[in-house]
């Protein structure tokens, strides 16, 4: 009789991760849009995926952290200034109504990172948006929207832990930007 051994896994993404001032004020924008009916994502859980890989070995892991390693990209700003709701998995967000090119180009890198490590690309077009709460039936009453501008400097290799309490991420790594 053989027994099978399975190798751990890390559930793992790439993400931008808040400072204290923009996370401040995504949990302020929160609580204006949403008021205390609906269970907000808790503050220290606001990012934006870039990429998500899921269960990953060790090898995978260590091949993502490498090709990271080799990103390079110039520090830009991103508005948050557009709310939307998506009904299908009752997700409400705020994100950028206009993405900037440094974005689009630092998502490319890091599918490119994907494909390098054996794993494969999303193929639903890439939108950046910070959760702000889930199994929201509807949408709630549009409201004035204060954007709020978040400088970009970095982005972070995070391992998401689900747990009886949900979910909790840990930031691994963190890669600044810089040109050249």
């Amino acid at each position: 009789m053989c027994s099978a051994t399975t190798e751990p896994r890390q559930r793992l993404f790439f993400a931008l991760w808040p400072d204290a001032a923009t996370r401040q004020a995504l949990a302020k924008t929160s609580r204006e849009l949403l008021g205390r009916r609906i269970k907000r994502v808790p503050e220290e859980n606001l990012h934006i995926t870039l990429a998500f890989a899921g269960p990953v070995t060790a090898p995978v892991r260590d091949c993502l952290v490498a090709a990271a390693d080799r990103i390079r990209g110039a520090p830009f700003e991103l508005t948050l200034d557009h709310v939307g709701h998506w009904p299908r998995p009752r997700i409400f967000w705020i994100g950028p109504a206009h993405m900037p090119p440094g974005l689009w180009s630092l998502v490319e890198a890091l599918n490119l990172a994907f494909e390098s490590c054996g794993l494969q690309r999303e193929t639903r077009p890439f939108q950046a948006h910070v959760t702000l709460a889930r199994k929201v039936g509807r949408a709630p009453p549009p409201a004035e929207l204060a954007p709020i501008t978040w400088s970009i400097g970095d982005f972070s290799l995070v391992e998401s832990v689900t747990d009886a309490h949900g979910a909790s991420y840990r930031r691994l790594l963190t890669w600044k930007l810089a040109d050249g």
